[in-house]
């Protein structure tokens, strides 16, 4: 529950789940595997629909010796420096061109 708001902590942790799990339907790689809005619509409003498992990322950070966020940071702040070897984090992704950092509002 890390990724939620402190403000909308109160309220319900399945209802937060689900509504994360439903936007990351929503940005699955392969754009098929999408639900259209009429879906969306319908998973948010009705809870006896089940919702399908999303499929694995196409980039996945792995932590070796400190946190992810550390880790993000350091890549923020010596972006520019050459001397960074790619085995100080572990960065595994298809095209190595995406990162998606998630911020609360």
């Amino acid at each position: 529950m890390d990724l939620v708001d402190p403000n909308l902590r109160d309220g319900s942790t399945s209802e937060v789940m689900r509504c994360i799990h439903i936007g990351l339907l929503c940005v699955q790689e392969n754009v098929a595997q999408r639900p259209n809005m009429g879906s969306v619509a319908l998973m948010l409003t009705s809870y006896s629909t089940t919702l399908p498992l999303p499929s694995e990322p196409a980039f996945l950070m792995h932590s070796r010796t400190q946190p992810a966020m550390q880790q993000l940071e350091d890549l923020d702040s010596e972006a520019t420096a050459s001397s960074r070897s790619k085995n100080d984090i572990g960065v595994v992704s298809e095209n190595e061109l995406s990162i998606s950092e998630t911020y609360p509002r």
